[in-house]
């Protein structure tokens, strides 16, 4: 596997940029129709919803078809543009049973649990490395096939807010630990909650801006991850495991669990190329599940974005 490079990212993520679609009171419209009128009724609105980026959410629409082609192996038609989207308002429309513990709507198929099950039993903390690709609250679901399992979240402090505001909207006893980042103790209750035990995941796949990034070969093409979140593991010297929880159709979810690195046991000398080994192995993951699942990606803006200006190069 080749090394990725290393670089500062100058300008603003993108993904930032985008003003924010929903808010809280239409969530707790959509929270109160889908817990009242059920999972089967509920859903056909998405039709309508999917229907709706596809003809009025230009920007979108035009990610979507720069990605697709890349993932299909083949031109995108317009069935698999809304496809698309219906697969990203399906996975959304779900959280809110999710987020409610209704976890017998959903069949959920589990890959991987020799991989994260002796280090549950171990109960010494692990890293889960997700991206921007299926749905990360399904793990709610599958504690009851992998006993033991407790889970946290560390995301951007703007992030976790709307994260605990939408918790909150469709279920005030719902909680899943989310640590903000940004903060003096965030490091501390990061390692407090590997302490226990517990999972905690982030999704590795964007940028905040202004930040070192890794230059990698995702779908044949050039693009750019953060590396704080690898560096970071190493930091707190942790197993660190990527997770994709698949949308699969209908009520179907796979959740896959593979080794990206373990941090405990890496001599400082050393650090340096296992980070690098890890975001090399956490690329080659996101091209094998984008591939498996292309109607999973739902990073909706221009992921590969031209480099020579919005990358300076640290390292070869």
């Amino acid at each position: 596997m080749s090394q990725p490079k290393e670089s500062v990212y100058q300008k603003s993520a993108p993904w930032l940029q985008r003003k924010e679609r929903s808010n809280m009171l239409m969530l707790h419209i959509m929270s109160w129709i889908s817990l009242r009128l059920g999972r089967k009724v509920s859903r056909s609105a998405l039709h309508l919803i999917a229907l709706y980026f596809v003809l009025f959410s230009p920007a979108s629409r035009k990610a979507s078809l720069n990605y697709l082609p890349r993932a299909l192996g083949r031109s995108a038609t317009w069935r698999d543009l809304y496809r698309h989207f219906f697969s990203f308002a399906a996975t959304i429309h779900d959280r809110i049973y999710l987020i409610n513990r209704e976890y017998d709507l959903f069949d959920i198929d589990i890959q991987g649990k020799d991989v994260i099950l002796p280090l549950i039993h171990a109960n010494e903390g692990v890293l889960l490395m997700g991206a921007h690709l299926g749905s990360f609250e399904v793990l709610r679901a599958i504690g009851r096939q992998l006993p033991g399992l407790k889970v946290s979240m560390v995301m951007h402090e703007d992030n976790a807010q709307k994260i605990n505001a939408m918790l909150a909207a469709i279920n005030p006893e719902a909680s899943m630990g989310v640590i903000p980042l940004g903060h003096i103790d965030s490091m501390l209750q990061l390692r407090q909650r590997l302490d226990e035990g517990m999972l905690v995941g982030m999704l590795s796949d964007r940028t905040l801006g202004n930040e070192p990034m890794a230059e990698v070969e995702l779908l044949g093409d050039t693009a750019a991850i953060p590396t704080g979140p690898f560096r970071m593991a190493a930091l707190l010297r942790r197993p660190v495991v990527f997770m994709a929880g698949l949308y699969m159709g209908d009520n179907r979810y796979q959740v896959h669990f593979e080794m990206l690195a373990d941090f405990s046991e890496t001599p400082r000398g050393q650090r340096e190329q296992v980070v690098n080994a890890a975001i090399a192995r956490y690329t080659e993951l996101l091209n094998q599940y984008t591939r498996l699942a292309p109607y999973n990606w739902f990073n909706f803006f221009d992921y590969w974005q031209s480099t020579p200006d919005a990358l300076i190069e640290r390292k070869k």
